[in-house]
């Protein structure tokens, strides 16, 4: 009865399914491993670092990735040009940075984020940054873009403003070489409220994560359809050939079944041919 499974078009079925099954396993393990990798990067990120870990200078820790990215970084200068960016929120509400360039004993300069202040940028409620040669520590943090959440990436900031924080939004506004990263400082003076360190990009259980996760449900379930199909076909052909022995279909129509749609092409287009002679 199972002969059948030796005929040239059941040899192409069989071994597409050999093929499909174990390359549908995989690439949901694949995905299923790249969610699984970014919950791991994420608990990696949300875990706080060591209280008593010891700031590590800037040239050190550059550049930023997911190992040095809040971690505490130190560089010695004096504080240049002050900036403000605005519409940033902090535990609900609505503030602005008051950002501060860092001239290095590098000669390049690093911004940073001295505290939040709430309310709409203003200079006047912004503190000056210290005079004179200072030692600063803070969390590193990459540079961001406009697809980073939270910022203002669509212009039109009065002077003295800046919408994105990173060297290519600070290129043509200071007249010195830039740090690609900035640092935020975690005990802030005059008032003002410390920026927490963020996670980097990448880490977090995000849209692209419960994408590789959908992506892992999808090929099992491929898995699973091909598995059915294979079966369904299967069982259609043993029918098949037991109404034949049983003389319920004719030995014609059985062995007809096969080319049934080839044929019923063939007749629609005869048909269609003949159509208009008639």
């Amino acid at each position: 009865m199972h002969r059948f499974l030796l005929t040239p078009r059941w040899w192409g079925i069989n071994v597409f399914v050999a093929l499909a099954v174990p390359f549908c396993l995989f690439m949901g393990s694949w995905q299923l491993g790249r969610f699984e990798d970014r919950v791991d990067s994420h608990r990696e990120a949300s875990a706080g670092r060591p209280a008593a870990e010891a700031a590590a200078p800037l040239d050190s820790l550059l550049p930023v990735d997911k190992k040095t990215s809040g971690r505490l970084a130190s560089a010695s200068g004096e504080y240049g040009d002050q900036l403000l960016v605005p519409e940033r929120r902090l535990d609900g509400a609505s503030g602005f940075y008051v950002l501060t360039l860092l001239k290095t004993d590098s000669g390049k300069a690093v911004p940073v984020v001295r505290g939040w202040l709430p309310g709409t940028a203003d200079p006047a409620k912004a503190p000056a940054a210290p005079a004179g040669r200072v030692e600063v520590t803070g969390a590193l943090q990459a540079s961001e873009n406009s697809g980073t959440k939270g910022v203002h990436a669509e212009g039109g900031l009065p002077a003295g403003q800046l919408g994105v924080i990173g060297a290519a939004s600070l290129v043509n506004l200071v007249p010195y070489d830039l740090y690609d990263a900035w640092l935020t400082v975690q005990t802030p003076a005059d008032g003002m409220v410390p920026v927490p360190a963020q996670a980097p990009v990448n880490t977090g259980l995000d849209l692209k994560a419960f994408q590789n996760l959908g992506y892992t449900g999808e090929w099992f379930v491929f898995v699973a359809f091909v598995l059915f199909m294979w079966f369904r076909l299967y069982r259609r052909e043993v029918e098949m050939i037991r109404d034949t022995e049983a003389g319920l279909v004719p030995a014609e129509a059985a062995g007809a079944a096969d080319t049934a749609p080839a044929d019923t092409a063939g007749a629609a287009g005869t048909a269609g041919a003949a159509a208009p002679r008639s």
